[in-house]
């Protein structure tokens, strides 16, 4: 009978409490292989020689004694006595060799992992060290690991140098920063399938947003050849990203993504350590198109959500998770090879919502993916290696290509972060988040164009894109207790745009969007005319045309990118406030602004004055624009039903009669959305005259209504409101316009249809916002910036009106 081994452990014997056993990497891959297998999630087997084996290893060769001396007394702000002492623990340990029963095991093991896999596959041989992949502290990258290691030889060899890396220079560092002792902290092995990923793909998943900290959404990224490169932020990977809540009623669709350059693969030799892999340029194909299908996301997805589910249950907290996944080019498989808790993510703290607001401008001088939702000060300092960490003094700004663990004693002491290269799941980025600080990632040349003791501001608090502004910027830091603020009877909606935005936008006190302008979304995600992409041959100039065919590469037809990008750009935002209502107003463009667009030009008439023309309810249906309607219809189908975002409500815009508005529900029912349908809502802008003069008449066409006061203003007081010489007539506290206002609300609440407004004069005005309230409406739709401040308004007048309602009962 063969004797049970000592010092190794299989995946289906391994659980998360094994940490002090096999490590915390080894008891989540055990974790995961043991128990969630059955519920589909995929995980390469393999075997874990202990944190035993380790200790055994040291004592039979008396080695601890030799340890103690070469780090006892260890100073990490001394690079040279870091380097020379860790060098020296590293010999000690790999020089302890393995005994020979050991090795009797670890081989064993090996030949039973070849017999399920086939005698010519390659095993991975990864550190998982007894500290390590904690909620509190990562650890990650502190260890080596080895990659396509084949032989028994090789794998003993692979085992010795494992061993010796929990005493790299940055491992040392690390652990007297966070303050473990070396001597209590093990290193078990793990020697599993190696994945081929370097034939195929391979990337990073969060069950959450990293930078707002919005747990409803998965985050993949995933570049070709090794995950490396996107770990250490060599390259720009794609992200997609799924909606958990519609994922799991059964809408399987991708909510939104990106393409990411993903300018060069890692690849490995045979002898599978770290310095044979290498990097070669992406086949060009490769990188205009996604390294991931949608159906390969979503499947990804599903397994991160059971993952995270899994983990959740065993911590009785939500625990959001960091996942590394890799597709093996000759299975074709997706295969999950780490999970561990996030670490060091939101940036909102508790019920204190926390915002970053620049106050100032200057010259952009760099932009890449912002990390952090932060902003910082402080002089550049251009480091190209870790080895120069001596000439970095606190409070710079880090600016770099790329950043590796090594780098963690100089990142630790930045006021924020640059880098040329990497995504948002990238070292950088984690470790930005780690420490609080924010951070710029693939920049491009940021290196290029910042140099040491130059002064700039680095603002990550404007959406996905961070800039570096010259010079020392003033900003606000804005903090609210939003547990303590109570909801008033009148809601308060937010006005959006920006999909960007959106994730961060949803932790302000709000009860939904009031209006999602479609504009920024078509300005700056499509940035061409739908009708130029539906008809190139119309626009005359050859530049112009082959700017609208690169926009719509890798789609079946050019106007299929129109309703993707629009559609991902709304599902976002509708994504965020779920299952609040998001109401969305169809585009609203003026001819000038839509000629501003690529190809516009060729589709648009000039107009004397845009904003009485052809804009609006008015170009619908008009067969110079019916074609471009049909995209943004299609794009509002695809994000209401393909991705499940119910909770949207569209609105016509700058409709002038009752006839017009019958003709464009009419025009919609045929394009697939009808109101009533699916739970399909529509309202109406009420911002001319004749909207509150026939409020009655489209009560019976329209869910409700929000009041445009600007164009409303505009049109009473017969104003145009982009004429600088007659802009001081413009004014929403004019009595005609307060008289309107007052009709409008009053003829919703008697037609009992929903009553709101979405113009900038509540937030310019509180007391206009005051009487709004006073006179019933039901909702109030202001910019982010004011609705703390617009909530504690009508909250007040809220208690006066209860007030005066007692007195009067008295």
């Amino acid at each position: 009978m063969q004797a049970q081994p000592r010092f190794i452990r299989l995946f289906e014997e391994i659980s998360a409490a094994d940490v002090a056993l096999v490590g915390g990497k080894t008891a989540s891959l055990g974790e995961m292989y043991r128990a969630l297998r059955p519920r589909g999630v995929t995980v390469p087997n393999g075997f874990a020689v202990t944190a035993d084996a380790y200790r055994y290893v040291l004592t039979q060769a008396n080695a601890w004694e030799e340890l103690h001396a070469a780090l006892d007394g260890v100073s990490v702000d001394d690079m040279e006595d870091l380097t020379r002492r860790g060098s020296r623990a590293r010999e000690i340990v790999y020089a302890a060799g393995i005994p020979k029963d050991l090795e009797t095991e670890i081989l064993s093991a090996y030949r039973a992992l070849q017999r399920e896999y086939g005698p010519q596959s390659s095993v991975a041989v990864r550190s998982s060290a007894t500290a390590e992949d904690l909620p509190t502290a990562s650890f990650a990258g502190q260890q080596e690991s080895f990659l396509n290691v084949r032989g028994e030889e090789a794998l003993l060899d692979a085992c010795r140098r494992c061993f010796a890396s929990l005493f790299t220079d940055r491992a040392i560092h690390y652990r007297v920063d966070v303050g473990f002792d070396h001597f209590k902290v093990a290193l078990s092995i793990a020697v599993m399938k190696m994945v081929r990923a370097d034939l195929a793909a391979s990337g990073v998943i969060f069950t959450m947003d990293t930078e707002s900290g919005f747990r409803d959404v998965v985050l993949i990224t995933g570049s070709y050849g090794l995950g490396e490169n996107v770990v250490q932020g060599a390259v720009e990977p794609d992200e997609l990203m799924v909606f958990k809540p519609t994922l799991l009623t059964g809408h399987r669709a991708v909510l939104r993504r990106s393409l990411g350059s993903k300018k060069i693969m890692m690849v490995y030799g045979e002898s599978g350590t770290r310095e044979s892999t290498c990097n070669v340029p992406t086949p060009l194909a490769d990188r205009e198109r996604f390294c991931l299908s949608d159906e390969e996301a979503l499947s990804l997805a599903d397994q991160a959500i059971e993952i995270e589910r899994h983990y959740s249950a065993r911590a009785g907290t939500p625990q959001p998770m960091d996942i590394e996944w890799a597709k093996d080019g000759l299975d074709q498989c997706l295969y999950i090879v780490q999970a561990r808790p996030v670490t060091g993510v939101a940036p909102q703290h508790g019920a204190v919502l926390q915002e970053y607001v620049l106050t100032e401008r200057s010259r952009v001088l760099a932009s890449g993916r912002s990390v952090g939702a932060r902003i910082a000060s402080g002089s550049v300092r251009l480091i190209s290696s870790s080895a120069q960490a001596a000439e970095f003094a606190s409070g710079e700004v880090l600016v770099t290509d790329s950043t590796t663990p090594d780098w963690e004693p100089i990142m630790r002491r930045a006021a924020a972060i640059v880098t040329n290269r990497g995504g948002r799941t990238c070292h950088a980025a984690i470790v930005a988040r780690e420490f609080g600080i924010p951070a710029v990632v693939g920049a491009g040349n940021a290196t290029e164009r910042l140099s040491t003791g130059q002064k700039v501001t680095v603002s990550c608090a404007e959406g996905d894109v961070g800039n570096v502004y010259e010079g020392w910027l003033h900003y606000d830091v804005r903090r609210t207790d939003v547990a303590r603020l109570t909801r008033p009877r009148t809601q308060i909606m937010l006005i959006a745009g920006n999909p960007e935005l959106a994730f961060q936008q949803s932790s302000l006190p709000n009860d939904g969007v009031g209006l999602a302008r479609m504009e920024f979304i078509i300005t700056e995600h499509i940035k061409a005319h739908p009708m130029a992409l539906l008809h190139p041959e119309r626009v005359a100039d050859e530049a112009e045309r082959r700017m609208l065919e690169a926009l719509a590469r890798g789609y079946r037809q050019p106007g299929d990118f129109f309703v993707e990008k629009l559609a991902e750009g709304v599902g976002t935002i509708a994504a965020a406030f779920y299952p609040k209502p998001v109401i969305v107003r169809m585009s609203d463009f003026k001819t000038n602004e839509y000629a501003g667009l690529l190809g516009g030009r060729w589709f648009e008439p000039r107009e004397e004055n845009p904003m009485l023309g052809f804009r609006g309810a008015s170009r619908y249906a008009h067969p110079a624009y019916a074609e471009g309607f049909a995209l943004e219809c299609a794009a509002m189908r695809r994000a209401r039903e393909t991705m499940g975002l119910s909770n949207i409500k569209l609105m016509i815009p700058f409709c002038r009669r009752v006839e017009e508005a019958r003709a464009v529900l009419s025009h919609m029912k045929s394009l697939g959305l009808e109101r009533g349908k699916n739970g399909l809502e529509i309202y109406m802008m009420c911002e001319i005259p004749n909207n509150v003069l026939l409020i009655a008449e489209f009560s019976e066409l329209f869910d409700g209504f929000s009041i445009g006061s600007n164009d409303l203003t505009q049109l009473t007081l017969g104003v145009d409101r982009d004429s600088a010489t007659v802009a001081f007539d413009f004014d929403e506290r004019d009595p005609g316009m307060q008289k309107m206002l007052r009709l409008a609300v009053e003829g919703c609440r008697h037609n009992g249809v929903h009553s709101g407004i979405c113009g900038q004069a509540p937030s310019d005005y509180p007391e206009i916002a005051a009487e709004l309230v006073r006179l019933g409406i039901d909702s109030i739709s202001v910019n982010p910036d004011t609705v703390v401040s617009t909530t504690l308004a009508v909250l007040e007048v809220e208690r006066q009106l209860a007030a005066q309602v007692r007195r009067d009962v008295a």
